[in-house]
Order: C-alpha cells, then structure tokens, then sequence
C-alpha cells in the first residue's frame, strides 16, 4: 500500500469538515427509511454513515438501542449489556459499598 503524500502533514483546508454542521445535522436531521442512503448501514470497520448525508444521527442510535433492548427482551436477556466487572461500570451507577 502507498503511503498518502498528505501522511505526517495538517489536513488540507478543504478535508476539513465544518463540526458546528455535523452536531446540528446530527440532532436535527430526521433520517427517511425509504431513502436506502440515510439507512444505517455497517462495514467491516463499523458504521459507514455521516450526519452530513442523513445516515447518521441521534435517531439512528436511537432506533438502534431501542432494537437492541426489544431483542433482549425477546430472548429473555436481561441485566447488563456489557462487562459487568467494577472497573467497566461508570463510578456514577455503582452501587454504594454496604
């Protein structure tokens, strides 16, 4: 693989996204289901979506958690989704020591 003439350099001006933009498309954007590029869609190295094209925004991870959370209850899963060791639980849902 070539190595980009841009690599160990400042990003050219132009490749810079406008980040005040990409936040507010974030939350204001409402994706349409009908439109296949505001789908959310998943790639080898995760989500392949931009709240700039409308395929990535607060109502997606809305949509998705609310599917994650309506499987679990399908397969009778409950509790925590993750590691549930100490140190992977954030300090501020920890159960106070007794």
């Amino acid at each position: 693989m070539a190595i980009s003439p841009l690599a160990g350099k400042p990003a050219p001006r132009d490749m810079l996204v406008d980040l005040s933009r990409l936040e507010r498309e974030y939350y204001a954007h409402t994706p349409d289901p009908d439109n296949a590029a505001e789908r959310v869609s998943f790639g080898t190295s995760g989500h392949r979506g931009s709240s700039l094209r409308g395929s990535f925004t607060e109502a997606h991870i809305l949509a998705i958690t609310q599917a994650i959370c309506d499987y679990r209850r399908g397969q009778g899963i409950d509790g925590a989704t993750a590691s549930t060791s100490p140190s992977s639980i954030p300090r501020s849902i920890r159960s106070s020591p007794s």
